[in-house]
């Protein structure tokens, strides 16, 4: 049940920020991806994936779909190195958008010259999306603050003790 719970938890606050209105790559989704498997263990990034594939569904699929979804798995199960300190959960989190970077901008270079729409090379095609990346980095950096913060307070301290 408390899985359950969590886990529509975990949706709402995907949702909300994929939803309300913001600038385009501006949302909680890599800041998750790291945080509730580091926070709540492993079997919480079905959850996360979960949570964006039913937020796909609303706002539609695109062609680098598996690549995004790939790479937040890869985000969850790399949490684990760095449960030690805040400068490395930072430092991981940091790593985590340059991983969402790399694969999902491998992905469009992989389906566009798959399907033959675009001729760039992979890196053209990672020097087109460096413009993204900074809204990306600076989600991902308010929203690990604000986790961050919350993780902080004897409340839900207690609260992920108990789960």
């Amino acid at each position: 049940m408390n899985y359950l719970k969590i886990s529509i938890g975990i949706f709402l606050v995907l949702a909300a920020s994929r939803f309300i209105p913001h600038p385009p790559n501006f949302t909680s989704l890599i800041a998750l991806s790291f945080y509730v498997p580091l926070l709540l263990g492993r079997k919480y990034i079905i959850s996360v994936i979960s949570a964006y594939l039913l937020t796909d569904l609303l706002i539609g699929f695109h062609s680098i779909t598996l690549f995004t979804w790939g790479s937040i798995g890869l985000i969850g199960i790399m949490t684990k190195y760095f449960l030690n300190s805040k400068k490395q959960r930072y430092f991981g989190v940091l790593s985590s958008t340059m991983i969402f970077f790399l694969i999902s901008n491998f992905g469009v270079w992989f389906v566009n010259n798959l399907h033959g729409s675009m001729n760039l090379s992979l890196i053209e095609t990672y020097i087109i999306a460096i413009p993204f990346y900074g809204n990306t980095l600076l989600s991902t950096i308010i929203f690990s603050i604000v986790i961050e913060y919350l993780m902080g307070l004897k409340k839900v301290k207690l609260f992920l003790s108990k789960i």
